[in-house]
């Protein structure tokens, strides 16, 4: 059995950073782990995700509980409220190019 993207029990799976994948599944079931797996073999098939989705389910089948919850969206992938929003007034100042190296900057011996 396939299991589809929409299907999957954690949001924005693909896009999920590897180094942040054992702390988002740790809330998953052994099923919910064993459908991430299938997909992952049918499509990414990364050696990397592959071995931390194996050790999971390995220890759930060892009597691990899932523990925490899983989020309606990854803060990694930009879906925390409240994040920096960038605009004019949040810039840095200006900054100035060195005095060696443009004849127009007045404070360039000459």
């Amino acid at each position: 059995m396939s299991t589809e993207h929409d299907q999957l029990p954690l949001p924005d799976y693909d896009h999920l950073p590897v180094g942040n994948l054992a702390s988002h599944i740790s809330a998953l079931t052994e099923d919910q782990v064993g459908q991430l797996l299938d997909y992952e073999r049918a499509h990414g098939n990364r050696l990397p995700v592959l071995q931390v989705l194996e050790h999971r389910l390995d220890a759930l089948r060892g009597g691990a509980e899932p523990s925490g919850s899983v989020p309606d969206r990854l803060p990694e992938l930009g879906g925390a409220a409240g994040g920096s929003p960038v605009s004019p007034a949040t810039s840095g100042p200006p900054i100035n190019p060195p005095s060696h190296g443009d004849p127009t900057n007045p404070a360039q011996p000459r």
